[in-house]
């Protein structure tokens, strides 16, 4: 301290003996001598104490300071020490953390760092002024000026995004900081760029544009990949800000053959795989697995993701993490994150997802991977995260596959085969009839996904049989959920979980709709719930899956089952609850705090286990339903036919369905059709090029040739003129140079004229193809110019056919009303009339009273 005090002495000048001056007075002298000193050495020791005192005096030194130390810097910059002492004093400045010397300085506020931030970045021209410091190669002015920069960034972000967005060749200057070979200055680089590139597409996609995905994997690779430390790290979560949610960047990465570079990274050494991972690998893999997700997100541009996993297939990428599942000694939250990677990678990829299924465990005997994975999921004992994420992975595998949902059903169903393994189907009745309410949760989901839009699989699932008991009658799987819904032992989670795979088992599929209507006592259960009276969160969602439920049970009811037909359930919910209180009910689902979570993601997301509820494929499914259940339902009412697709009469959907077939199969030709003709003018335009080539060398050949046979002409020439011209003979040696001449040039013509023809055969023989492929086109266009009007002319058809549907409802309609018009017009008149609304109607259980 006393060094310092001499210091300042030093650079004010005396003062009276036994005073010294204030802070204030302190910091301006010393910015009044860095504004008005001549000399380079008082400046820079005026700067040199500033840089002292910004500490303790922070609120003088910014106030008094700035345009000083601004000044310093535009004049003084072929002086690094005086520049690092002005960047220096300026990130004290702007700091936001509080020192320790102003501890008991009452002018320091919580946010004095982020005031003078504001105000240091009013002017754009200082932070270009920083920025232009990174040119400097000079330590002390580079680390100094990213360390302001990062102050800066911290407080202000997004403005401080914006300039340097604008700034000429402001981000070229960050990125050139990464191949410094001071590892201080490129590590804190590293953190600098991390914050910049948060949220800001527009630098993130200059910054991936400027070879920052290269320049990462080479310092990856500099700090020994995986097994590096917290640099490492850094690379990682710089790489992964590039690429979340960001398109542009995400098909850079792909065509660069970046994912070709992350393969080799998930391959863990067996040694490695005893011993265990560092908590820094952990962290480091952990990055690595998030990077991938983000090429993959179901969030993700459809195009991008389909190239991103067919590139993650082939170069091996998905085989190492598949090898990550199986290993043995894999932490917990590698082997989870892990799951919930693969999930995504195979998410609507045939091809990855028949790999997936192809993988076996090295057990004794070898087991496939999903059935280990399942065995997790339907086991108590397993962490929640883990089962949540074989959860994931399974409606992954499952998701746009017909032959994953047609292989699953066909494990439940009757087989004279001897089955001697543990099937999926066997593990997910068990789990789906345990006494584990979340064991119940995740079978029950597991099924529903293996029915989402296949109305095939719901039918043949209706055949399955299960033996509840030594000697007792086998029941449908079907009846078996119902009854086990109904018991009064029935936690919630299980009710929820049974009550979605139910809706979604019936919605779509009459048959379903048929067996679950004959089952003794299921509508009177739904009707029981729905008009139950509670106060209670999770009762009301009870109750609005019930009522979602009986809403399908109308919506896709063929009228084949006797007191349980459209009209009968819709007169049941009128008399029994109301249609008010009904539609109240049916809402109560999206209402609840859980629908908007579930909704938002396939992957669930929970914080504790009483969290799963909904399932993200069954609110897409209620969304898509909710609206027509409520027409139907009202619309029956108000004494309106709500006539859709949905309730047309069996004979009319089945009239519908066989339209939509032919229309559907029309579009499948048509795209064939198109994909046929793009193949076609594509070869035509190679062919056209050839031929160009060709007609261009078949040109050049022309000329040569001509020019051979001027050069010819001129040697006989010469020949025969100097035979005529000289009395004598011409000399041996002279007239053979002559007669070689013209011999090697009968030859080159002779070569370039059998070229010439080869060049003339190859050019006909391309016009000819291009004729060809011309006259294919032009049929393909008219096969697919009769395609269209085939399909137009079967969509106009089913138009006409719901038109005419719609005429014959509303004639069947007046004709109803007509004829109460009758009946009341009888009645006046003293007629005895029997009246519809007389008869019996049926009562809870579906009887009707007598």
């Amino acid at each position: 301290m006393n060094f310092l005090k001499s210091g300042l002495q030093t650079v004010l000048g005396s003062q009276e003996p036994g005073t010294l001056p204030t802070g204030a007075e302190t910091v301006e002298r010393l910015v009044e001598r860095v504004s008005s000193s001549t000399l380079l050495e008082d400046r820079r020791d005026a700067c040199r104490a500033l840089r002292a005192l910004s500490k303790k005096y922070r609120v003088e030194v910014g106030v008094q300071g700035f345009p000083a130390l601004l000044q310093v810097m535009e004049m003084d910059r072929a002086d690094p020490e005086i520049i690092g002492y002005c960047l220096d004093t300026l990130c004290h400045v702007t700091s936001r953390e509080p020192f320790e010397e102003e501890a008991d300085n009452p002018n320091i506020t919580v946010h004095i760092g982020e005031q003078f931030t504001e105000i240091f970045i009013k002017s754009v021209e200082n932070v270009t002024l920083v920025l232009n410091c990174l040119e400097e190669y000079d330590f002390r002015v580079r680390w100094s000026a990213i360390k302001l920069l990062t102050e800066l960034l911290a407080n202000k972000p997004k403005e401080i995004q914006e300039i340097v967005l604008v700034s000429p060749m402001g981000v070229s200057k960050l990125m050139d900081l990464l191949i410094d070979s001071r590892e201080v200055i490129r590590n804190d680089a590293l953190l600098l760029l991390i914050q910049l590139t948060k949220g800001n597409a527009n630098i993130q996609k200059i910054v991936a544009f400027e070879n920052a995905f290269d320049r990462l994997f080479d310092v990856i690779k500099e700090e020994g990949n995986l097994d590096g430390g917290i640099v490492v790290e850094d690379c990682l979560l710089l790489m992964l800000n590039l690429l979340k949610n960001n398109p542009s960047n995400q098909q850079f990465f792909k065509e660069g053959s970046y994912i070709q570079r992350l393969a080799p990274m998930f391959v863990i050494p067996p040694e490695q795989e005893e011993i265990g991972m560092t908590p820094q690998k952990i962290s480091n893999m952990l990055r690595m697995l998030q990077i991938v997700r983000a090429l993959v997100s179901p969030n993700n541009s459809q195009h991008v993701v389909t190239s991103c996993q067919k590139a993650m297939r082939s170069s091996g990428l998905l085989e190492g993490l598949c090898n990550i599942i199986m290993g043995s000694g894999v932490s917990p939250d590698i082997l989870t994150e892990t799951i919930n990677t693969v999930a995504e990678v195979i998410r609507g990829d045939v091809n990855n997802q028949e790999y997936f299924n192809s993988v076996m465990a090295p057990s004794n005997p070898p087991r496939p991977a999903l059935i280990v994975l399942l065995m997790s999921m339907v086991n108590e004992k397993q962490p929640l995260p883990l089962r949540c994420a074989v959860l994931y992975c399974f409606q992954s595998y499952l998701y746009k596959n017909e032959a994953g949902q047609n292989a699953l059903v066909q494990t439940l169903l009757p087989s004279t085969a001897q089955i001697s393994s543990l099937t999926s189907g066997q593990l997910l009745c068990g789990g789906l009839f345990s006494t584990d309410p979340l064991s119940n949760w995740f079978s029950a989901i597991s099924l529903a996904h293996a029915l989402l839009e296949n109305p095939t699989q719901k039918e043949q699932l209706l055949r399955v049989l299960l033996a509840t008991s030594v000697g007792s009658t086998p029941v449908s799987l079907l009846q078996q959920c119902t009854q086990l819904l109904q018991q009064a032992n029935c936690k919630f989670q299980s009710k929820v979980a049974l009550l979605m795979l139910l809706a979604v088992w019936l919605s779509h599929c009459q048959l379903a709709v048929k067996t679950f209507l004959s089952s003794p006592g299921s509508v009177a259960y739904l009707i029981a719930q729905i008009a139950a009276n509670e106060h209670d969160d999770n009762e009301y969602l009870i109750q609005g899956l019930c009522a979602f439920l009986m809403g399908i049970c109308i919506q896709f009811n063929d009228n084949s089952v006797q007191s349980n037909k459209r009209d009968d359930l819709c007169q049941l919910l009128v008399k029994r609850i109301g249609l008010e209180t009904y539609s109240a009910k049916l809402g109560e689902v999206s209402k609840h705090e859980n629908y908007s979570r579930s909704a938002k993601q396939p992957q669930i997301r929970i914080r504790s286990s009483s969290d799963l509820l909904l399932d993200y494929e069954f609110c897409k499914l209620f969304k898509a339903l909710e609206s027509a259940i409520t027409i139907t339902v009202n619309g029956f009412g108000s004494g309106a036919d709500n006539i859709n697709e949905l309730t047309l009469s069996q004979e009319a959907s089945g009239l519908v369905g066989q339209y939509k077939d032919i229309i559907r199969d029309q579009d499948s030709r048509l795209q064939k059709l198109q994909e046929q003709m793009r193949n076609f003018e594509t070869e035509n335009m190679l062919l056209k090029a050839q031929l160009e080539q060709a007609q261009n060398t078949n040109a050049q050949l022309s000329d040569q040739n001509i020019l051979l046979k001027a050069q010819l002409q001129a040697a006989s020439d010469l020949q025969k003129s100097q035979q005529q011209q000289s009395p004598f003979h011409l000399l041996p040696t002279q007239g053979e140079n002559v007669n070689h001449q013209v011999e090697a040039l009968e030859s080159k013509l002779a070569a370039v004229t059998i070229q010439q023809q080869d060049q003339q055969s190859r050019a006909s023989y391309f016009e000819a193809e291009n004729r060809r492929l011309l006259n294919e086109i032009e049929q393909l266009r008219q096969r697919v110019t009769e395609a269209e009007k085939s399909a137009e002319e079967g969509k106009s058809d089913l138009e006409k056919l719901q038109k005419d549907q719609e005429d014959l409802m509303e004639l069947l309609t007046d004709q109803e009303n007509k004829m109460r018009s009758y009946r009341h017009t009888l009645k006046n008149l003293g007629h005895k009339v029997e009246d519809d609304s007389e008869e019996d109607e049926p009562d809870v259980d579906g009887t009707k009273n007598v």
